[in-house]
């Protein structure tokens, strides 16, 4: 039941708080009209006895102790929803901004969500398809998991979550039911600009449902706009049996959000001056993506931070390190080399990779080839040190030749365009045209079956071969 209230106690910025309360509750959407015309939303962020402290979703201009009327609406934010979002553009809260009007639906969820019982996870298992090569190739994405990207400022990180908005596909019978859920939040108008033209030139926009909070928007809204976001993924995985993949970005422009409240309501703060609820924050959101036991559809995570000051310790993407499954790491020595994307293989992982992988899913040498990869692309760095201490003149003849392999597979392996949408097979025979640069003798992560498929012996080797199994 709705309660009304005249009057409030106290106002400070965003913050303000009410006296008198009865029956409130914690995220309770709030109602606010300004000398009876001026319509704002907030949500109660703390209740002690009978205060109420609200944050306001809207400017807090106009508002004062004596001319705002409280309704205090007795539910949670929640979110209409119909299969019809998809294609549909909205604001950081959930209502339509593409002129399209309401979405009609007598289904409404609490934008909060619900807890999935672990007993009735399922262990994530297949890929989703990026076309990037050093994704999809070393660090899989795999249904059902959390994949964050970290990057730092001036890094092309919009211009990859668009890239992979375009190209992610899933491959078998459930290829029709993929769809995309996209969250950007606290970014410029030039950006999003850039990501709706970019969606609608590439032909992918009925299959995307975009919630956008700009920059200039109230921080408040960008607390809320990946939970919005995530029920609405949630609604079509679990509920209209889609495989949908969530990409978040920034998520540093979440936690900042957060802070920021966090310092306006007087708390403590904890590293950096950040609250410390902010790992509990981050897995409210993390922990929503997954498969569920019985249920057509999973949840698929890509969140996007940037790094401050390229710093990987900072507290947002350290914690961030703690929930998910991995990391795609982007680097700026790469990125002023003129390499797009920027991925840095070395510190990059997927720890689902290896259950998605394979025979039956995507290749059955993709295991063998991503952990040759790795190694030889590790020596690589080896023989870089060597070299910037006696010159590269002066390495032996290996060294130089892995010299070489290193150069190759930063401008033609983790080196794309970025229109270019190459499929696992393009990704794999690429790998291998790279590892037959090395002498056979050099690949000691691959399975000697698979090695003799794709890296067939030289006659003279073969001879020499025969002659010590006699």
């Amino acid at each position: 039941m709705a309660i009304d209230y005249l009057g409030l106690t106290s106002v400070s910025g965003s913050l303000l708080v009410l006296e008198g309360v009865e029956n409130a509750a914690y995220d309770e959407i709030v109602e606010l009209r300004v000398d009876g015309r001026e319509r704002k939303l907030g949500r109660i962020i703390e209740i002690y006895e009978d205060k109420a402290v609200i944050q306001v979703f809207e400017s807090p201009d106009n508002i004062s102790l004596n001319n705002t009327h409280v309704r205090l609406s007795g539910r949670p934010l929640s979110l209409a929803l119909s299969p019809d979002i998809l294609g549909r553009t909205f604001d950081g809260l959930g209502r339509p901004i593409d002129n399209l009007g309401p979405v009609v639906s007598n289904i409404r969820r609490d934008v909060n969500g619900l807890p999935l019982n672990p007993v009735s996870r399922e262990y994530p298992r297949n890929y989703i398809n990026t076309g990037i090569s050093a994704i999809d190739g070393l660090t899989t994405l795999i249904r059902g998991q959390k994949l964050p990207i970290f990057s730092g400022n001036g890094l092309p990180h919009d211009r990859l979550a668009a890239q992979i908005v375009r190209q992610a596909s899933i491959t078998g019978a459930d290829a029709d039911s993929f769809g995309i859920v996209f969250a950007a939040m606290g970014v410029k108008h030039d950006v999003a600009d850039y990501f709706m033209r970019t969606f609608e030139e590439s032909g992918v926009g009925d299959h995307v449902t975009t919630f956008l909070n700009l920059a200039n928007d109230p921080v408040v809204e960008r607390v809320v706009t990946p939970r919005v976001a995530l029920t609405a993924a949630e609604y079509l995985a679990f509920e209209c049996h889609m495989h949908i993949l969530v990409i978040l970005t920034d998520m540093t422009s979440f936690a900042e959000a957060l802070r920021e409240i966090s310092s306006a309501k007087g708390e403590i703060p904890s590293r950096k001056g950040y609250p410390g609820y902010l790992y509990s924050e981050l897995a409210s959101l993390y922990e929503r993506a997954g498969t569920v036991a019985g249920v057509e559809g999973s949840v698929t995570q890509i969140p996007i931070l940037t790094m401050p000051n390229d710093d990987i310790t900072h507290p947002i993407p350290d914690l961030t390190g703690y929930i998910t499954e991995g990391q795609i790491v982007l680097d700026r020595q790469l990125h002023g080399q003129g390499i797009y994307p920027p991925i840095n293989v070395l510190p990059s992982l997927s720890r689902l990779m290896k259950d998605g992988i394979g025979e039956g899913y995507t290749r059955a040498d993709h295991q063998d080839v991503a952990n040759q990869l790795f190694a030889s692309y590790a020596r690589v760095g080896d023989a870089r040190a060597l070299a910037s201490v006696i010159g590269e003149d002066e390495l032996s003849p290996i060294d130089q030749t892995y010299l070489a392999f290193g150069r190759a597979f930063e401008s033609t392996f983790v080196g794309q365009g970025a229109d270019e949408n190459r499929s696992i097979e393009e990704t794999l025979d690429l790998g291998w045209e790279l590892l037959r640069m090395l002498p056979r003798t050099e690949l000691d992560r691959v399975n000697t079956k698979v090695l003799d498929q794709y890296y067939p012996r030289e006659p003279e080797e073969e001879t020499a071969a025969e002659g010590e199994d006699a």
